[in-house]
C-alpha cells in the first residue's frame, strides 16, 4: 500500500481551530491545544447562552411590566390575570414596549385590566 501524507489535512483542520479563536487573549489564540479547548468551552457557552438569552429577555419584560403595573395599582399577576379574562393578547414583550415607550398606553391597558371583575 502506498504511503499517504496528511500533512496537508492536519494543517487544515488546525487552522480552522485558530481562525475560530482569533481574538482570544494569549496563547488561548496561538497555541492549537490551548485554542482547541477554549474553542470547544465558547461553542458550549455559546449553546447554552442561546437558550440563556430567551430567559433573560423574559425576566428583564416581566421586571418592567411590574414596575409599571404598580405605578398604576396593580401587581403584576392581577394585571397579567385580569387581561387574560379581558381577552387583551398582548404579550410580555410588547407589554414592556408599552411600559418603557408610551406609558399613557400603559396605562389605559392597565385600566382596562382593572375595570374587569371576574
Amino acid at each position: 500500500m502506498t504511503r499517504v501524507k496528511r500533512g496537508n489535512v492536519a494543517r487544515k483542520r488546525r487552522n480552522k481551530i485558530l481562525k475560530l479563536a482569533k481574538g482570544f487573549r494569549g496563547s488561548h489564540s496561538t497555541l492549537f491545544r490551548t485554542a482547541n479547548q477554549q474553542v470547544m468551552k465558547a461553542l458550549r457557552s455559546a449553546y447554552r447562552d442561546r437558550k440563556k438569552k430567551k430567559r433573560d429577555f423574559r425576566r428583564l419584560w416581566i421586571t418592567r411590566i411590574n414596575a409599571a403595573s404598580r405605578q398604576q395599582g396593580l401587581s403584576y399577576s392581577q394585571l397579567i390575570g385580569n387581561l387574560k379574562k379581558a381577552n387583551v393578547e398582548l404579550n410580555r414583550k410588547m407589554l414592556a414596549q408599552l411600559a418603557v415607550l408610551d406609558p399613557d398606553s400603559f396605562a389605559k391597558v392597565a385600566e382596562l385590566a382593572n375595570s374587569v371583575k371576574g
